[in-house]
């Protein structure tokens, strides 16, 4: 039945018999530890969790993790996730996350891997704050780790089907998992996933098909091997295949101060295209029109497997290996080997105007078709003691490697439109674009733990990391408009590679003062690195036109333009964690304090429809988390919660796209008040049958959008950038079955009073001049399901 629905759940319950209490198992540092005990400020959300309220994807996290932003869709990085307001680009895949995405312990470095869905989880986890140490390499704001089920003792096979009421959706999933000998377990969980209404658009749009419908499958082997107790070890392969008929998802037009939805526009050609868009972003029905008919042919070398390049899709499959070996070299002495392979093939198409049709109501989209592929290979090892002394430590490695391609035909000008195809080729696209990337990251750290007494432990480390990165850019066809009178490269333009590269020291230092088993309280000194780039995300105007100069130093100082510094972290926390009422009551807080420089930033402009990408002066976070967790003296009954109180902004010059200083600020997406409150009632109705009641009421404060402008939104001047108000919304869940989980029937709600909120915004990228409105993403509305499940 359920459990409760925030931080403080476990998946792993240690029951103290004389105290009664609840201890949530966590591997924040590599090890497995209370959360009492972790001198780490994290938040978990139990498999059970996830079950209840449906909970399959990054995005879904944010009602229950405080400060957590999850936005999902476009794109380039496809994706962004951030913590306290530190996040990175959603637009280019040359970045690297500021939040760290950890699967089953393989870092993965791409934000588009949260298009992903997850299933058969056994515990997620949330780390706020730098973490230098433990997950690979230095990452500078946190990390997201994702923990699928291992193998069980004793065969069990269970099943779920749900139905969706709002999008129209099904789910059908289940697993067995057991042991084929007394050494070997294994475990085959898998999901299928259709949904008819993913995205809905207006009645008015100009489309073949206005419900965008999404399909998802996930399939996942686990094998875990034991034949003594000096070695284990356990093998997972994971593959998902989602195919979906929206890439932009939900996109939507904020109208300005007029209130009148505006047109999009070709500045080269002076043409205008009628809004599709009717200024309501809170109807759950989204204004991308088809592409355009007259863009049709896309240049060679762009394989779309025949897909029609009018038609909005997203298809990716993702292939997921991880291979953990765990030696016993002594009693004292345990070696870790790490193996990840990932390989991630992703298709995809939609119309960056997101509004727009031609004089006769036939759809007017500006399609862009791109082919996104990444292949990771990482490798990681660890030499840990566990001494009966007073002193313990770690010596790691990590190595990793990854190509990642970035192919797209892409569309800025549109001759195509006015003049017709590119008369050499045919081709009606504006240029085919070929920006592949690599990298390869080596780090090596070392952390030891020291009882100083019986009650004071001093620990730290530091880790090493030098990474290296690699692109170049080529634009094979451009169209011969675009290359002669607007004056940009030609076909056939190459040039590269342009090279960065940086390493890094990141020291930690924590003390922890534990006075009694039910109390303690730390201090933490930490720093992050998170590594600078090549921006890939290039237009063949600009700087590019001069990478390949004959003067050496007009060509290096048009790479340089392209590179962006790493972003690195420094500060501290204190933290207390308590346990009162006999081990019924469970109170934590965190005091944190951090600086982030040079915050990698990349804003469209709109002045030079170009991409602008640099480094923020300086960012300091700091704020409070308290999270809680209550067994009541009523049977079942659990109330639990987390708030936060978080001040972000940044704190030196901060020159934006628009010649604006936004020293002082608040950061993007960083609401200064945030929290949640869960109510958990699990109540017997006799031997054999449980009711579950269960609600999530979160609450998230206001916060600016996005980073062009010191000031909110003025709608009267058109001046600003547009805050989000604050905003609650609900889940809840009802179930009735068996009190052993043999058979369970459950409504669950997700987002119950349909609640509409902005993620990010942004100029829209054909907008007219002088327009008012702005592009915006939103969140995913309401959902109802019911679910039958069964376990034996």
């Amino acid at each position: 039945m359920a459990n409760p629905a925030i931080a403080q759940v476990q998946d792993e319950v240690v029951q103290d018999d004389e105290s009664n209490s609840n201890l949530i198992i966590v591997t924040a540092r590599k090890q497995e530890e209370t959360l009492q005990d972790v001198p780490v400020a994290v938040a978990v959300i139990s498999g059970d969790t996830l079950d209840d309220f449906r909970i399959d994807e990054a995005a879904d996290l944010v009602s229950r993790v405080p400060a957590l932003s999850v936005q999902v869709g476009g794109s380039g990085a496809g994706a962004q996730i951030g913590i306290r307001g530190i996040n990175s680009s959603n637009i280019s895949n040359a970045f690297d996350s500021a939040v760290a995405i950890n699967i089953d312990g393989i870092a993965v470095s791409t934000q588009r891997i949260l298009q992903s869905a997850f299933f058969d989880l056994e515990q997620v986890e949330v780390l706020k704050g730098p973490q230098p140490l433990f997950f690979g390499k230095s990452t500078s704001a946190g990390v997201l780790t994702l923990r699928s089920a291992n193998p069980t003792p004793d065969w069990e096979v269970s099943g779920t089907v749900s139905y969706e009421f709002e999008e129209e959706g099904y789910t059908v999933g289940g697993y067995i998992s057991g042991p084929i000998t007394d050494t070997l377990g294994i475990r085959v969980a898998a999901e299928y996933q259709g949904i008819d209404k993913f995205v809905e658009l207006q009645d008015n749009v100009p489309a073949l098909d206005r419900d965008k419908g999404l399909t998802n499958f996930i399939g996942r082997l686990t094998l875990a091997f034991e034949p003594s107790d000096r070695f284990d070890a356990t093998l997972k392969v994971n593959y998902n295949r989602q195919r979906s008929e929206t890439l932009n998802g939900f996109t939507d037009m904020f109208c300005g101060g007029n209130g009148q939805p505006e047109p999009s526009f070709l500045a080269v050609f002076g043409l205008s295209f009628a809004p599709t868009h009717n200024c309501n972003i809170s109807d759950n029905l989204f204004p991308g029109p088809d592409g355009d008919a007259r863009i049709n042919v896309a240049p060679d070398g762009l394989d779309l497997g025949g897909r029609d390049v009018t038609q909005a899709f997203n298809d990716t499959d993702l292939f997921f290996a991880s291979l953990e070996a765990n030696i016993g070299l002594t009693e004292n002495l345990t070696l870790t080997l790490l193996s990840g392979y990932v390989e991630l093939d992703n298709i995809y198409n939609d119309t960056f105007n997101t509004t727009g049709q031609n004089a006769d109501g036939t759809a007017a989209g500006f399609s862009a078709p791109f082919i996104n592929t990444l292949e990771q290979y990482t490798q990681e090892f660890r030499l840990s003691s566990d001494f009966t002394g007073p002193f313990n430590f770690q010596l790691g490695g990590f190595w990793e490697s990854r190509d990642s391609g970035l192919l797209t035909a892409q569309n800025a000008f549109l001759p195509s439109i006015l003049l017709g195809p590119d008369a050499a080729t045919g081709f009606t696209f504006d240029w085919l674009a070929d920006r592949p990337l690599s990298a390869e990251a080596i780090s090596f750290y070392a952390s030891g733990s020291l009882d100083l007494t019986d009650t004071i432990n001093l620990s730290g480390g530091v880790r090493w990391t030098d990474e290296q990165k690699s692109t170049t850019i080529a634009f094979p066809y451009v169209h011969s408009f675009i290359s002669g009178p607007l004056g940009a490269v030609p076909s056939g333009f190459f040039a590269g590679p342009i090279k960065f590269s940086d390493s890094n020291f990141s020291p930690e230092v924590v003390l922890k003062y534990s006075p009694t088993d039910d109390f303690n309280v730390y201090a933490a000194f930490k720093t992050g690195f998170k590594s600078g780039g090549v921006d890939n995300n290039t237009l063949p105007t600009g700087a590019v036109l001069l990478l390949n100069d004959p003067d050496p130093a007009v060509a290096e100082a048009a790479a340089d333009s392209l590179r962006f510094d790493s972003e690195t972290s420094t500060g501290g926390e204190i933290g207390v964690r308590s346990q009162l009422a006999n081990g019924s009551l469970t109170l934590n807080a965190t005091a944190f304090y951090y600086v982030f420089s040079d915050q990698q930033i990349q804003n469209f402009d709109v002045n030079i429809f170009n991409f602008s990408t640099f480094n923020a002066g300086e960012t300091t976070t700091q704020g409070i988390d308290v999270d809680w967790r209550w067994s009541t003296p009523v049977d079942g009954l659990t109330i639990s919660g987390a708030l936060a109180y978080l001040d972000a902004a940044f704190s030196d010059t901060f020159v934006s796209v628009n010649g604006l200083d936004l020293d002082g600020r608040a950061a993007a997406r960083a609401p200064e008040w945030s929290g949640n409150v869960a109510i958990d009632w699990d109540i017997p109705l006799g031997d054999s049958l449980e009711l579950g009641l269960n609600s999530v009421i979160s609450y998230t404060d206001e916060y600016f959008t996005t980073t062009t402008s010191p000031t909110e939104l003025d709608l009267a001047t058109n001046i600003g950038d547009i805050v989000q108000d604050g905003f609650f919304t609900i889940d809840g869940s009802i179930s009735i079955g068996d009190p052993d989980g043999k058979w369970t029937l459950s409504l669950i709600g997700t987002n119950l009073t349909d609640e509409i909120f902005i993620n990010t915004s942004a100029p829209p990228p054909f907008g007219a001049p002088g327009t008012d409105d702005r592009l915006v993403t939103l969140n995913r509305g309401r959902q109802v399901f019911v679910e039958v499940g069964f376990k034996f």
